[in-house]
Formats: structure tokens, C-alpha cells, sequence
């Protein structure tokens, strides 16, 4: 194998050994999570702007619990300037032990992002969802809409959290 070649190769392992899919210091994750009750639809109420869903709106994600203990994620939304359905299918990994709700995600291959949540209903009817770093926050429920008394108080979460909640993006959910 050519120098240049092995030297790339190398680098691209130190690339990827460095990705981290821990959280951001300072985050609390949730544990005594069961990831049977989290498993599920659950609609996209608000977000902080990302490329992979800019311009989605009636956005949801189906968590599927594996055999082999990963999690499927088919996430869904339709693309308003495309006039179409989008959807990816990724694979989720727990970092450490399924009851602590900290996972890393996959869509494209050996690629990561942290999926980490850091507020839970008791009954699993809302969550409050981080990435890596605190460029990435989503706000999910169970259903299309959540009492605005429980938006203030994810809102104050997340802000308590260190989270811009000024750029969030609400979702519209009006299709089927």
C-alpha cells in the first residue's frame, strides 16, 4: 500500500476514533429509561435548524427495539419545497447500558451523531432530546400537539440546559 494511501487511512481512523456520542458537559441523561416504553411514534413538535431536516414539516420517528438490542429509527417528514414524503432509516447503539437513555445514531454507515434524552415524562408521553453538542435539541411527544404549560416547562429545561431556545423551529403537523 502506497505511503500516501496508509497515511490517509490512518488519519481517517484517528478522524473517527475522535467523534465523540457522549453529550456536551454539564447535560443530565436520563436514566431508569426502558427503552420498550420509549419504543414507538413520536411527532417532531419543535428543533433546533439542522441541515438533514430543513424545510420538513409533519416530521415523526418510529423507534423499533431489535434483537440484537439496537434500536431501529425510521425518521419521516414531508419536504415542503419538494412536495414529497422523505424518510431514512437509521440504527441507534446504546453508549453504555440500555436504562440510561444515551445512544449514538446512524444513517449513513460507520458515521455517529449522540442521541441523548435529557427530560422524560413520567409516562412517556413527551421527551426532550440532545445531540453532541447543544446545536442539536429536539422537543417529541406522542402526540401531534402538547399542552402549552408542558412546552413552558421544556422550554425552561432547556434553557436551565444551556440551550438557545429563541432559534427553535415548531413543526407543523397537519398532515396525515
Amino acid at each position: 500500500m502506497p505511503i500516501l494511501r496508509r497515511l490517509f487511512c490512518l488519519s481517517l481512523l484517528f478522524w473517527l476514533s475522535a467523534c465523540s456520542t457522549n453529550p456536551s458537559p454539564g447535560l443530565q441523561i436520563v436514566d431508569h429509561f426502558d427503552v420498550q416504553r420509549y419504543a414507538g411514534r413520536w411527532y417532531e413538535i419543535a428543533r433546533l435548524d439542522h441541515s438533514f431536516e430543513r424545510g420538513m414539516n409533519d416530521v415523526s420517528a418510529t423507534y423499533t427495539l431489535q434483537q440484537d438490542g439496537s434500536v431501529q429509527v425510521l425518521n419521516r417528514g414531508y419536504q415542503e419545497s419538494e412536495s414529497k414524503w422523505k424518510e431514512a432509516i437509521g440504527r441507534a447503539l446504546f453508549n453504555s447500558t440500555p436504562d440510561i437513555a444515551s445512544l449514538k445514531v446512524s444513517f449513513f454507515g460507520p458515521f455517529y451523531g449522540g442521541y441523548h434524552v435529557i427530560a422524560l415524562d413520567p409516562d412517556y408521553r413527551w421527551a426532550l432530546v440532545a445531540g453532541n453538542d447543544r446545536s442539536y435539541l429536539w422537543i417529541l411527544a406522542r402526540d401531534k400537539q402538547l399542552p402549552q404549560t408542558t412546552i413552558d416547562h421544556l422550554l425552561s429545561q432547556a434553557r436551565q440546559a444551556g440551550f438557545d431556545t429563541h432559534t427553535l423551529i415548531w413543526v407543523k403537523q397537519s398532515r396525515q
